[in-house]
């Protein structure tokens, strides 16, 4: 039974002649779980605002969006608001209440429901997703994982007949992230709560989805099952494919469509009937580099009647390598970064830098490329920014125009910093960055919102500038980003470095904050691929599947 469905959706954005979305049509059945994927700047989050009106963007919008058979914009509003539900990108930007019992209230209150009404779906619900220990906290003392699934919460608690999600395991770890990811699956599996995703990260949504639909340039470019649209991608648009899908498209020399696995489970069930060698992983000896920066015994709390952030914490950055910091939300790995970049200082312990002990490290050595790349742009135009930043460092014409061709941004200069696309925004700052020659580099979720193909390029880029002699530190969630770029990654907990290891060793020794690739690989050999390119087949891949 169908329930929602575009018919020829051409949109502008006020006050642009461009087409967002460009003849834009599909129909969505009841009970359907619905991944729509596609690069950056493509139209998927214009799409998903649409079909929710009271979030729809500003702009002149063609065609007809019909919700059960009907144009949408002749229901009535507080019927099609509680009916349709959307969790966004930032958990941070829902959240409206201090304390999260008031928070699981607020949408139900507006909507005029009982107090039996409430308490019974509140009790309900916080039984549902095991919330009993979250109920009396404040809001801001929630990791991102635990705001994320209250925002779920919330919207659920009015029984939306569609769930719509705009990126919503952005900011999660990667293990809160499979949690949210399953809560979906068992709304749709076991509610037939109808679900319609926006997604970069698509190693898990495969498996899940029932339908997958690719957008570039405003169009529909596929509109099928799973399969199929690996089967359709596969050529041109691979870097948006699991792991699992792309080791048996690789590598097998009997390919069937319907056979294609998604999972961990079935690509290990594929290989069991296989008689295939597979080279064996090494273990890396990284070359001696001197530290940079070495902290030693470091203490933070934000206030002195919280627990700290920090505690008697010590880690070193080498010269000339790109360092990850991955661990859960909340743990501290920003407030880490925020110390190597000197906007707060440690209660107690030493910093050195080059050798030397200091009471924070030179701020004209340091660059920092933040989450949210629009605060680094005061001026109108790239340009006018780069001008700037060359006048304020004394910088040479020549030095932009270099950083400018490296990083393909001659298009973009005279575009406002808010009209480029995420992945453009992370390139022109970041040029912005290093036109005063830092010799370390601070990022913060740098993949953030970037489609597969800007991440490899973003990666290669990012290494180049490594064997040029910057030297980066990067807190990161996007653990497949990390294992296939990095020369070393550290794991924070409960404010403290557990543990560091070079990439490929850190990686294959982990059960959970590890790759596709190795849970696929680890009980094959004793020392697995941590990526696609290292599982290469030493033998030719026999049929028997």
């Amino acid at each position: 039974m169908e329930i929602l469905s575009a018919k020829n959706i051409t949109f502008n954005y006020a006050g642009s002649q461009h087409k967002v979305l460009d003849g834009v049509e599909f129909s969505v059945e009841k009970g359907d779980f619905l991944l729509v994927c596609g690069p950056s700047g493509s139209g998927k989050s214009t799409l998903l605002r649409l079909l929710k009106e009271d979030v729809a963007p500003h702009g002149k919008l063609n065609g007809s969006i019909l919700y059960n058979g009907a144009p949408i914009n002749e229901y009535d509003r507080l019927k099609v608001t509680q009916e349709i539900g959307m969790v966004f990108q930032d958990p941070e930007n829902q959240i409206v209440m201090e304390l999260v019992l008031d928070e699981l209230l607020f949408g139900m209150e507006n909507m005029g429901f009982t107090t039996e009404q409430m308490r019974k779906k509140l009790a309900e619900m916080v039984h549902f997703f095991g919330l009993s220990d979250l109920v009396g906290k404040k809001t801001d003392k929630l990791s991102g994982g635990q705001k994320q699934l209250i925002n779920l919460a919330s919207v659920l608690l009015l029984e939306p007949t569609i769930l719509l999600l705009d990126e919503p395991t952005a900011q999660l770890d990667p293990i809160a992230a499979k949690e949210f990811i399953y809560s979906l699956k068992r709304l749709n599996e076991e509610f037939g709560i109808t679900v319609i995703m926006v997604e970069h990260r698509l190693e898990e949504l495969f498996a899940i989805a029932n339908r997958v639909i690719v957008l570039d340039e405003g169009k529909i470019v596929v509109d099928s099952d799973p399969k199929e649209a690996i089967y359709r991608m596969h050529a041109n648009m691979r870097h948006y494919l699991p792991s699992t899908a792309l080791l048996y498209l690789d590598i097998s020399n009997d390919f069937q469509q319907e056979k294609i696995p998604l999972s961990v489970k079935a690509t290990k069930q594929w290989l069991s009937t296989q008689n295939i060698a597979f080279s064996q992983g090494q273990d890396e000896t990284l070359p001696y580099k001197e530290p940079l920066v070495e902290l030693k015994g470091i203490d933070y709390q934000y206030s002195k009647h919280e627990a700290p952030v920090l505690y008697n914490l010590s880690f070193s950055i080498n010269r000339g390598e790109w360092m990850a910091l991955v661990g859960a939300n909340g743990t501290g790995k920003t407030t880490l970064l925020n110390i190597f970049g000197g906007m707060i200082k440690p209660q107690h312990g030493s910093i050195t830098y080059n050798g030397k002990k200091v009471r924070k490290i030179d701020s004209t050595q340091i660059g920092y490329l933040p989450q949210n790349p629009k605060i680094f742009f005061v001026q109108d135009t790239v340009r006018k920014e780069y001008q700037q930043i060359a006048l304020t460092y004394q910088k040479k014409e020549k030095e932009i125009t270099y950083l400018v061709e490296k990083f393909q941004l001659n298009d973009l200069l005279d575009r406002h910093p808010y009209d480029l696309s995420g992945g453009e925004l992370q390139k022109a700052a970041l040029v912005g960055i290093l036109l005063s020659k830092p010799s370390l580099l601070l990022v913060d979720e740098p993949t953030k919102g970037m489609d597969p193909d800007f991440k490899k390029e973003f990666g290669t880029l990012m290494q180049g500038l490594v064997a040029d002699g910057l030297t980066i530190l990067m807190v990161t969630h996007d653990i497949e980003f990390a294992a296939s770029y990095t020369t070393r990654c550290s794991m924070i907990f409960q404010g403290n470095i557990t543990v560091t290891e070079p990439t490929k060793q850190f990686f294959r020794g982990n059960t959970y904050y590890t790759t596709a690739m190795n849970r696929i690989m680890r009980d094959i050999q004793a020392l697995p691929p941590v990526t696609l390119e290292e599982a290469v087949p030493l033998s030719p891949v026999q049929s028997g599947y």
